[in-house]
């Protein structure tokens, strides 16, 4: 238990963070987010491990944030100031010291972005934060998302192995009228590691229909030994252009495509960010006659390349998902994925990717082998519902995936899903808020076995992953799981939080099958505003008899400290 040295640390941490509820000043003060203007500026967007989304899903939970897209995700930071200028009137009429707290935290966050709307519209530059991770973790963790599971998930496939890790990073961004440009790169550190064995690594590089005499080395199989990461990568970096509330970008960009919390079924931030092309309405846009029915949408399109991929080597893949709202308390959403080409296969161009964007219908196995096939097509749908009477209480939502199918709402017996609830706060306690989340990508289908339905397919066998990490949910083939969360806010920056996380994968894909457990404890605080320190500790216990026969359990703990320089005023 050497790496628990900074267990007292993070003990002491949580000591400190359970104090008294951060005071706020309620909803006397006036909330000056103006609620009339449109900016034609650009806007760099918000990462998705930053603390404005919960802090939206919160307000959205208690019955405000009524333009929150949920389903498309992330969001600039302009668009955040346009959802909050449509719901802060309301929130001030309401007197909700909770929602008034929340609401008034985002303005301080976004308050440079709002005057430089106001100003000259000069170019600036801000230094956005600098931040370090330390990490010791005590066991085998499993860091195999393809087959036996993920110790540590939606991390932007960061290294990690048994001993001390450690990312330190920064981040910056600059808007020029209308163009944003956004970075965050850090230097990863996790030590060396066995790995697999030959016999572990050449039972599942079968299983995957992949010969591992001929490719020894996969980044879906985390073969032995596993050298020590020490790496500068860039996590984001992207330059864009806003024309007609339209953001045209190029670069590494966060990507979430669904309302979950745990995970998102059609892309996430479990795998480390591609470089793509995308083309992201960030304004809910509003078309006569037709959004008097569906209400007003919002959609995303992107495209670009996979990398670590064996066989074929370098496909590419795009994606599409449209998200409208009929109601303000109802959100809907349809999207489509499609990996394609590849070197041996088809070759990438602007035919082979205008048939994978069209072609809808089942193919012939000859065609599927030849230059023509469209690719590995996956379609998703999703929905949020604000329940009747509850509605600044219960949110119920889901997500879902299917693969070869039009729609997962036309094949649901074929479709992985993961369902959940958000409890907004309790009776006479409204800093406790509840989550729950079931999920399962072994739908009854007798094509789900051995692992080859959700998230793969016969051509494109290293499927839905990048750099070996699957790109949509954490839970991986053939599995099934849940999580839960219960959260006390001590501010809208500030939590505790007790977290539960499991997953089986089926014995018919991983011999013995496999089961995780994980439970965690974490705190968020905030020390003079430009500060963050942010610690947790987790404890696992899995077993997965094709690699160890006894049951394992490891431990880790970490504690990060960000600054944020733009924070002091």
């Amino acid at each position: 238990m050497r790496y628990l040295s900074p267990l007292y640390i993070l003990v002491l941490f949580l000591a400190t963070c359970v104090g008294s509820p951060a005071q706020t000043n309620g909803c006397a003060d006036r909330l000056v987010i103006e609620s009339q203007f449109v900016s034609p500026l650009g806007s760099t967007y918000v990462p998705l491990d930053s603390w404005i989304y919960p802090a939206i899903d919160r307000l959205h939970g208690l019955g405000y944030a009524d333009m929150a897209y949920l389903g498309i995700r992330p969001w600039t930071r302009m668009s955040i100031v346009h959802m909050l200028a449509g719901t802060v009137d309301e929130i001030a009429e309401s007197n909700d010291s909770e929602a008034c707290a929340i609401v008034h935290s985002l303005q301080r966050e976004l308050e440079p972005d709002v005057e430089n709307w106001n100003g000259q519209h000069k170019p600036n530059t801000k230094f956005e934060s600098a931040y370090t991770r330390l990490s010791g973790v005590s066991g085998t963790p499993l860091r195999d998302s393809f087959h036996l599971g993920q110790t540590f998930v939606n991390d932007y496939g960061r290294p990690y192995q048994e001993g001390f890790n450690n990312i330190t990073g920064f981040s910056t961004r600059s808007v020029a009228g209308r163009f944003a440009l956004y970075f965050r790169g850090e230097y990863q550190r996790a030590p060396a590691a066995p790995g697999y064995g030959n016999v572990l690594s050449t039972l599942l590089s079968n299983n995957d229909l992949i010969s591992f005499a001929g490719h020894p080395r996969q980044a879906t199989i985390p073969s032995g030994p596993i050298p020590a990461a020490n790496d500068f990568r860039v996590v984001e970096a992207n330059v864009s252009y806003l024309l007609l509330d339209h953001q045209f970008s190029f670069g590494k960009n966060d990507r979430w495509l669904g309302p979950a919390q745990g995970g998102s079924l059609g892309w996430s931030n479990n795998a480390e960010n591609i470089y793509a092309f995308q083309i992201d309405r960030v304004e809910p846009l509003y078309i006569p006659l037709l959004s008097r029915l569906t209400g007003p949408f919002r959609y995303q399109f992107s495209v670009g390349s996979l990398k670590g991929h064996s066989v074929p080597n370098a496909p590419w893949i795009h994606a599409e998902k449209i998200n409208f709202k009929p109601t303000e308390n109802l959100e809907l959403g349809f999207g489509r994925t499609v990996i394609w080409g590849g070197k041996g296969h088809v070759p990438i161009t602007f035919g082979s990717f205008f048939r994978s964007f069209v072609h809808m219908t089942n193919v012939t196995e000859e065609e599927k082998n030849s230059r023509n096939d469209p690719g590995a097509r996956f379609s998703f749908f999703d929905f949020s519902y604000r329940l009747p009477f509850v509605r600044n209480w219960l949110t119920v939502y889901s997500d879902s995936f299917a693969h070869d199918d039009v729609s997962p709402a036309s094949a649901p017996r074929r479709a992985a899903i993961r369902p959940g609830i958000y409890l907004s706060h309790f009776p006479g306690v409204k800093q406790l808020d509840f989550r729950a989340e079931a999920v399962s990508t072994d739908p009854p289908t007798s094509r789900s076995t051995a692992g080859g339905f959700i998230y793969t397919e016969g051509i494109q066998l290293q499927g839905y992953t990048n750099k070996g990490a699957i790109l949509g949910d954490w839970i991986g083939r053939e599995s099934k799981g849940g999580q839960a969360w219960l959260t006390y806010h001590l501010s809208p920056e500030e939590q505790v939080q007790f977290s539960w996380r499991g997953a089986k994968a089926a014995k018919d894909f991983i011999p013995g099958g496999t089961t995780q457990n994980v439970f965690q404890v974490s705190a968020v605080k905030r020390i003079h505003k430009e500060v963050e320190v942010r610690g947790w500790l987790q404890y696992e216990r899995w077993k997965a008899p094709v690699y160890k026969q006894a049951g394992q359990s490891d431990t880790s703990v970490s504690v990060q400290i960000t600054w944020f320089p733009e924070s002091v005023k």
